[in-house]
């Protein structure tokens, strides 16, 4: 077939119906025309059933012609289902998903026989040749591209929060004021001794001086417009989520970090004794294990019982890691399920202390939380021009105070050992 035959015929396809369509004469051959011969068919199937079954049961036979016919049924019946079947599967592939709102996927011989150049040269007569090209069907822009569409998923990947526990060492409470004054003993001196009947008894000396710790505020904001949080159901929990969580991180650093200076907190670290090995006893090779032992024991000889130990994740995972000469683990059970535990105390560990720092004491009795007023998170279109441009500012605060009554129950030092 030489190229003038070859593009008559394909100017003809371009010009023959579209699949599916029917013309004046032809079979109804579309899916709604095919389902209602298939549901006459299926009538006349059930028709035949119920004459056979009422002649069963009266004892008659049924006629040979009648058997004819209801093979003749079933066998349209089947075929029905096989066009239907096969009109199905061509409109499934014609169209990318069955969408109506998806442009159709055209065929080689479609894309030809509607090419400009085939149609300018059936117009003119069918004169002489003509060559051309077909584009590639590639995912480049301008091709097929533009019907592939990434799968979205509704899931948002945040970035990694780290554990906030140091709000868990402490006594929680509540105010009403902006600050708190409480009582601080200074003075203990204990000269209580056994009396003789009649004998004055001694006197001890006890000193108590008033402290203040104010609330602070902490807070922060964003910006977001009124079209993003409309349009994505999950923004506005997720913002909440991250602000809350915002407000909380650095609570946690001032809690723990804070030096008292500005609008920071005074935080334990902060007002914590620092570290002095207790005289009478003796240590030799001391290691970061030993350390901490020694801090436990300056905690109880001032009367306190500790309660936990703060110390860097790494710190931690290198104590977790002593072995013993035979190789075994010394403090850690790598197939146990305990919580991280030393010296019977239970052990928290977080980055914001430092790589090299350690707290311990009793937490509960050394400091108290004062909430003020807790995580409230606000949405506003009345924010300097947000009303005109449709934006809208979220902002979360939270507002506290942090007691620290006895800082003696709390030893502070390093683990790097001499």
């Amino acid at each position: 077939m030489n190229m003038l035959t070859s593009a008559t015929a394909l100017a003809a396809g371009a010009r023959s119906l579209e699949f599916g369509r029917k013309a004046a004469g032809d079979d109804d051959k579309t899916l709604e025309g095919l389902q209602k011969q298939l549901g006459d068919t299926l009538g006349e199937v059930k028709e035949f059933a119920k004459e056979f079954k009422a002649k069963s049961e009266a004892g008659e036979k049924v006629s040979t012609e009648t058997k004819e016919k209801a093979d003749k049924a079933l066998s349209e019946l089947e075929g029905l289902r096989g066009e239907i079947t096969e009109l199905s599967q061509k409109l499934a592939q014609s169209r990318r998903g069955g969408d109506d709102d998806q442009p159709a996927l055209k065929s080689l011989g479609v894309e030809v026989a509607n090419h400009d150049e085939v149609r300018a040269y059936v117009d003119g007569g069918c004169k002489g040749t003509i060559g051309f090209s077909v584009k590639a069907v590639t995912t480049a822009a301008g091709s097929a591209g533009g019907l592939i569409r990434p799968d979205r998923q509704t899931d948002i990947v945040g970035i990694p929060r780290m554990g906030l526990r140091v709000r868990d060492l402490l006594t929680p409470g509540r105010t009403d004021g902006n600050s708190i004054e409480f009582a601080k003993q200074v003075t203990r001196t204990n000269n209580a001794a056994p009396v003789a009947e009649g004998a004055q008894k001694p006197e001890s000396v006890y000193e108590w001086d008033v402290d203040d710790a104010p609330v602070r505020t902490i807070a922060h904001w964003v910006p977001v417009s009124r079209q993003a949080m409309d349009d994505i159901p999950q923004l506005e929990s997720l913002i909440d989520g991250e602000l809350r969580w915002g407000l909380d991180d650095v609570e946690d650093a001032e809690l723990l970090l804070g030096d008292g200076t500005g609008q920071h907190l005074n935080g334990l670290y902060t007002q914590a004794t620092a570290y002095a090995q207790p005289s009478g006893v003796s240590i030799s090779g001391e290691t970061k294990i030993d350390r901490l032992r020694l801090a436990i024991l300056q905690v109880e000889l001032a009367d306190f019982a500790p309660d936990g130990i703060v110390i860097h994740p790494t710190q931690w995972a290198n104590i977790e890691l002593t072995k013993d000469a035979a190789g075994g683990y010394i403090f850690a059970n790598p197939q146990g399920v305990a919580g991280p535990v030393l010296w019977g105390r239970p052990v928290v560990s977080t980055k914001r202390i430092g790589a090299n720092n350690f707290l311990t004491g009793n937490f509960k009795l050394a400091g108290q939380i004062f909430d003020r007023m807790d995580t409230e998170v606000r949405i506003s279109d009345q924010d300097r021009d947000n009303f005109i441009k449709n934006m809208l500012t979220v902002r979360a605060e939270k507002r506290l105070a942090l007691v620290v009554r006895r800082p003696a129950a709390l030893v502070k030092g390093s683990l790097v050992i001499a």
